[in-house]
């Protein structure tokens, strides 16, 4: 389970990396406009942190996505 639950992590980390590249943000950039550290974002995206539903709203918000993509990424 733990093993599954790390390969999500990544994955949706992965994707917002790529959506915020594409966007044309910086981690930085990004971290202002949602109100947290870069760090934070940094562990988002390499699959370090374990956050909520919250930080990912805030994500999709900012970033203008649909969270649906998140489920059939592979």
């Amino acid at each position: 389970m733990e093993t599954y639950l790390h390969d999500c992590r990544l994955r949706i980390g992965d994707t917002i990396r790529e959506i915020r590249e594409k966007k044309g943000y910086s981690q930085e950039q990004l971290a202002e406009i949602m109100n947290v550290s870069r760090t934070t974002i940094s562990k988002i995206e390499n699959g370090k942190f374990n956050f909520s539903i919250d930080y990912l709203s805030k994500f999709s918000w900012f970033l203008d996505f649909n969270t649906a993509i998140l489920k059939n990424k592979k």
